[in-house]
């Protein structure tokens, strides 16, 4: 039998949190709860799902293959940024099937067998992955106080470093690193080597303090920032994100992005989307609201820890004596979906008002309360 090449097996594939129906038809159980993949409980503008149902609306239209470049989705996000005072062109812009897809994009044209990344542990495991199916070498630094530990990963380059990862704010964690730190960061970082900024959670941020990725795209430093349409923008299930660097570099992932790897209607969506500010302020003060009160009632439990958070979901250290496998079946039959992501930590997206309460009311019994 073929085998795959011998880095590809040493790679555990990525477990997505089950789809609610899925749950409901296992244990038998309605009204599930699916905290577990940081989507947007609200989902996306109204104004998105009529463009949707337009464009499906004209049969030659979706016979048609999508429009390769993303010419007006680009020139939308141009337009946004021209709001902010940045200057983007169409050809400092990639678009991804997903920030997911960029990353693999970004590795595939700049890592060879051998060749090194550094990243931090935990983040997002995606990183580790797509380097080890390149025959990469991911050197993972542990966070410090629960956020990169810049200055250990700036220890780990070596010569053979390509790219360096900085989710930020990371994932699983919500936590940011700061200007000052990450200013340093950048200003020490050897040149040749790719910054990949993940900036998926990038809407929700509320602290003045955290750093302007776009400042160094204008140096003219080798830096990708990534940002999607799955999160804050409600468009997880259309699969459709962005990059931004140098031309030159987008023009050298250009060399290895599919031809038509965005469809049409997600980038129809996603262009509508940007444009609804109005749905996007409704989504973050929403979500500031239920993290208030996720964290009023999680600070009258005892023996657990979490971390306050820049994102839409809060992190979870549960007691000593627990699991977070423990906590996860628990919470399952329950009928609230959680996502595990270590020994004693679980993630819970920050739901609509019902959600946040049901899965108070389930953690609470789950902790004997």
């Amino acid at each position: 039998m073929v085998k795959a090449l011998p880095y590809v097996q040493k790679i555990q594939p990525y477990i997505p949190g089950k789809p609610i129906k899925e749950v409901e038809r296992e244990l038998g159980i309605k009204e599930c709860v699916k905290l577990a993949s940081n989507e947007n409980p609200i989902g996306p503008s109204l104004k998105v799902i009529k463009a949707i149902k337009d464009f499906l609306s004209i049969p030659s239209e979706v016979a048609r293959y999508p429009e390769g470049s993303g010419y007006y989705l680009k020139n939308a996000l141009c337009e946004m940024f021209a709001k902010k005072g940045i200057d983007l062109t169409h050809d400092e812009i990639i678009l991804g099937n997903g920030s997911n897809e960029l990353i693999d994009i970004a590795v595939r044209t700049y890592v060879a067998p051998g060749d090194e990344a550094v990243m931090a542990n935990p983040s997002f495991i995606v990183y580790a992955m797509s380097i080890t199916s390149q025959g990469g070498i991911a050197k993972e630094v542990p966070l410090k106080e629960w956020r990169h530990d810049l200055e250990g990963m700036l220890n780990e380059i070596t010569d053979k470093t390509r790219i360096v990862f900085i989710a930020n704010p990371n994932n699983p964690t919500g936590t940011i690193n700061y200007k000052d730190e990450f200013d340093k960061f950048i200003r020490t970082l050897p040149e040749g080597i790719l910054i990949i900024v993940d900036e998926a959670y990038y809407e929700y941020v509320t602290d003045k303090e955290y750093p302007d990725s776009l400042k160094y795209f204008k140096e003219g430093k080798d830096i990708l920032i990534l940002r999607t349409f799955s999160k804050a923008y409600g468009l997880a299930s259309l699969r459709i994100g962005y990059g931004i660097a140098k031309k030159e570099i987008i023009s050298e992932m250009n060399r290895i992005r599919e031809p038509f790897n965005t469809n049409t209607i997600a980038q129809i969506a996603a262009e509508v989307a940007l444009k609804d500010e109005k749905h996007l302020k409704k989504v973050l003060e929403t979500n500031e609201r239920g993290k208030k009160y996720l964290y009023k009632e999680l600070e009258k439990i005892p023996n657990i820890k979490f971390l306050p958070t820049q994102t839409n979901f809060i992190y979870i250290v549960l007691p000593e004596n627990t699991t977070s496998k423990e906590a996860f079946d628990f919470l399952l039959k329950e009928g609230v979906i959680v996502r595990p992501v270590g020994p004693r930590h679980i993630r819970v997206t920050i739901g609509l008002p019902k959600e946040n309460r049901e899965f108070i009311k389930a953690f609470k019994k789950y902790l004997g309360g």
